[in-house]
């Protein structure tokens, strides 16, 4: 049974060989990204023109691996705020035409731009007119020559031994229809709020979820006025279900500023002097803290593990001085939103 190779031991012929196959696929990918900068051009702007100008879906194919590529560009399309969808070129020639409008904008990826498959889909875009962004390597193709905002991609050496499997030039392709997505939400000032929204369900989306999201309302907590008595306070603070004694009153001014609250732990800080002989403005907690309701969620939540607290008054921003509440939120709702 062979020995386990120590740390200081010389790696074996066969780990050498494998770090070099590995580090000759990086770094012509990485040479190959850099010629594809240096060569982006004015088509660049234009494809964006036409992405932008789509009244419809942005309708993205290719064949084998370079669909496979067209099929990630539809879904960076799609999450990024710009409706996107795969069509198979080969479908595409059995029914699937259909899926294209003339209101759609159509990008189609092929390394060589000579692709066969591709044949019927060109033919349908310039039949009706539909604007065409057309990816490959060989500028003097059918692909480019058809295209309306032509991309072309450097000539550059494929990775494998062979120089045949397609690796660097695939990889160009992704970096590329990344660059497009990305211009294209920053032309249209794609917002966080918007990529939330398009990701609800990943942790992504809910780091993205804001105090607005998960607080409670006015007239869903108790908010009281400073000559209020004890003994209503007691009332109000257990007649408000979940935002009971586990709770806390929010203290107004007469303009409708919060100035203070008032919680459990401050009824248990003052249990011994006849709490209820006063008014909430002689017990509650002054200048309380609170957060935005246009900050994240995480941050509120952050906050009150800070501070060893389980709720926080939302104002409308981070105004200095009182601001009149709009809303509560307690830790147990950041929880149930999966932030942890």
């Amino acid at each position: 049974m062979p020995m386990p190779r120590t740390k200081d031991a010389p790696p074996s012929n066969r780990e050498e060989g494998d770090l070099k196959a590995a580090r000759r696929v990086l770094r012509f990918a990485g040479e190959a990204l850099s010629a594809l900068s240096d060569t982006l051009d004015g088509a660049f702007s234009r494809a964006l023109d036409l992405l932008a100008a789509a009244q419809g879906r942005v309708v993205v194919s290719g064949m084998g691996k370079s669909g496979h590529i067209a099929r990630k560009l539809a879904a960076t399309l799609s999450s990024t705020g710009t409706p996107a969808q795969f069509v198979h070129p080969a479908e595409a020639s059995h029914g699937d035409l259909g899926a294209l409008t003339r209101s759609d904008a159509l990008i189609m990826l092929s390394n060589s731009g000579e692709t066969a498959e591709l044949s019927d889909l060109i033919t349908y875009a310039k039949r009706f007119h539909i604007p065409m962004i057309g990816i490959a390597s060989n500028p003097d193709s059918a692909l480019i020559a058809a295209a309306d905002a032509p991309l072309v991609l450097p000539r550059v050496q494929e990775a494998c031994p062979m120089g045949l499997a397609p690796t660097t030039s695939t990889t160009l392709m992704l970096a590329l229809g990344d660059a497009l997505a990305v211009a294209l939400m920053e032309r249209k000032g794609f917002s966080a709020d918007q990529y939330r929204d398009f990701h609800p369900a990943g942790a992504l989306g809910r780091a993205l979820i804001r105090v607005s999201d998960l607080m409670h309302g006015q007239g869903e907590f108790p908010l009281v006025g400073a000559d209020t008595p004890m003994t209503q306070i007691l009332i109000d603070m257990t007649s408000y279900g979940r935002f009971g004694f586990a709770g806390v009153v929010g203290v107004k001014d007469e303009a409708g500023r919060l100035i203070g609250i008032f919680t459990d732990g401050d009824l248990r800080r003052h249990i011994h002097g006849n709490p209820l002989d006063h008014v909430v403005g002689d017990l509650m907690t002054k200048a309380p803290k609170t957060i935005a309701c246009g900050k994240l969620a995480a941050e509120a939540l952050a906050e009150m593990n800070a501070l060893r607290i389980t709720s926080l008054f939302v104002v409308v921003d981070d105004a200095v001085g009182a601001s009149e509440p709009v809303g509560l939120i307690h830790i147990h709702d950041c929880l149930r939103a999966g932030l942890r």
